[in-house]
């Protein structure tokens, strides 16, 4: 260890993260001592990784996290998250942005301070390449003078920003590629919200309940929806977007552009499909190689369709479920099919109507909610279409108080399975159940 070059001590260090592991490991000699001071990279303050931090009075805690970074030259890489404690004085959490934010490419900040200061007043026109804010307030935002010009990634968790300022924010880093939004606070009276970025590849947003959210991003390339609400969603961008994930959200109108060729996964659960008009949406994806509908209801009711032309596009169209003649026709190159369905009728088996293949599908995903006896024969359809397949996923729930019918069903079901298992002994089964 005394060979070691004390800059491969610097990232030894680095790499411990924690604040507290650092400290006790640089006790070990004067040269781990030297790295600490002079080549730490990354210092981690966290309440969930030392619960003492809790013990300590508020000015004792204040102390302690000063001394430390005060001691280090060079900071990269900077995490400050105390959720359980009390606010911290706004003058010593902003003595640790000055002395860091020439040097920080990092900041993960969660410090809830009295009064409260303005981040990004303090830390704009740096070095900063990925910001991580909670439970903060966001207003007043002028881009021409908060500009984060080397801002790459930008997570924002229970933050109380308008709709405008959040905007002005996005405009405000013209290198931004990762943007995360989890349930920030946005005025009742902001039911729009409008982000436009050039640059922007990846959004997550969880938790947010608007009336319309519009995203102009011409490079998007992921969207992830998750447990929100929105009436209309709309993006608008070039062609650009490769993966789609929409869990439990309710959205009444949506749109994710003209031309989406590039879409290669596309996984909905928890969601009602008007599955015409989504089917359409995304029939031009030929690129498309994953497809997951999960615990997805399929809505009949929807007469915004032409359903003469739908009929005319995909043969066979039922409107209670996605049908394997469309998916084989539209989704030439699939490789990966996941499907659960709660339908408890003869609409299931509806969708094994026709007699085209899905030759490339090597992995199939299937699962229930409430098993029934036509899921057997729904799971011998579709082995049969897939005629390269190799791993078979059955995903099952099996309530605690099951009914006599559900008991009957699932022993029919492990019957039919053996059988299956039989005559396709080329494929892997596998079983999962809650």
């Amino acid at each position: 260890m005394e060979r070691l070059p004390v800059e491969v001590i610097g990232n030894i260090l680095s790499g411990l993260g924690a604040a507290r592991d650092i400290v006790i490991a640089s006790a070990t000699c004067r040269k781990w001592r030297e790295a600490y001071r002079k080549h730490l990279h990354t210092l981690s303050f966290n309440s969930v990784d030392w619960p003492s931090y809790r013990d300590l009075t508020t000015s004792k805690l204040e102390i302690l996290i000063t001394q430390t970074i005060f001691q280090t030259k060079g900071l990269q890489g900077l995490s400050i998250l105390m959720d359980d404690v009390d606010e911290f004085s706004a003058s010593t959490v902003l003595a640790w942005l000055l002395y860091t934010r020439e040097t920080l490419r990092q900041l993960c900040y969660n410090v809830r301070t009295n009064p409260s200061i303005n981040i990004l007043e303090t830390c704009s026109k740096q070095k900063l390449e990925v910001i991580e804010l909670a439970h903060n307030t966001i207003s007043g935002v002028e881009p021409n003078f908060q500009r984060f010009p080397c801002l790459k990634s930008l997570s924002l968790c229970y933050v109380s920003v308008s709709a405008l300022d959040l905007n002005l924010l996005l405009s405000a880093c013209p290198k931004i590629e990762l943007l995360e939004l989890i349930n920030p606070e946005i005025a009742v009276s902001d039911t729009t919200v409008e982000l436009s970025s050039r640059t922007l590849k990846s959004i997550f947003v969880e938790a947010i309940s608007l009336e319309k959210l519009i995203l102009e991003a011409d490079s998007l390339e992921i969207l992830h929806l998750k447990d929100s609400s929105l009436e209309d969603f709309e993006l608008i961008g070039k062609g650009t977007l490769k993966h789609v994930k929409i869990d439990d959200v309710s959205i009444i109108h949506l749109y994710i552009g003209d031309t989406i060729e590039s879409l290669e996964v596309v996984d909905i659960s928890n969601f009602t499909i008007f599955w015409p008009e989504f089917c359409d949406m995304i029939s031009k994806s030929t690129m498309l190689r994953k497809l997951r509908l999960w615990d997805v209801l399929f809505d009949d009711e929807n007469e915004t369709v032409d359903l003469e032309t739908s009929y005319a596009c995909y043969p066979r169209l039922p409107h209670s479920c996605a049908d394997l003649e469309t998916l084989a026709v539209c989704f030439p190159k699939l490789h990966h099919l996941s499907l659960s369905y709660d339908l408890r009728d003869g609409s299931l088996l509806n969708s094994l109507q026709g007699s085209s293949c899905l030759p490339n599908v090597t992995v199939l995903e299937l699962g229930w909610t409430v098993i029934t006896d036509l899921f057997s024969d729904w799971v011998e359809g579709l082995l049969k279409r897939c005629p390269n397949l190799k791993v078979l996923v059955i995903h099952g729930v099996i309530s605690d108080a099951k009914s006599q019918d559900e008991c009957r069903s699932l022993a029919n079901f492990t019957s039919s399975m053996v059988r299956l298992m039989r005559s396709h002994m080329h494929v892997e089964v596998k079983f999962e159940f809650e």
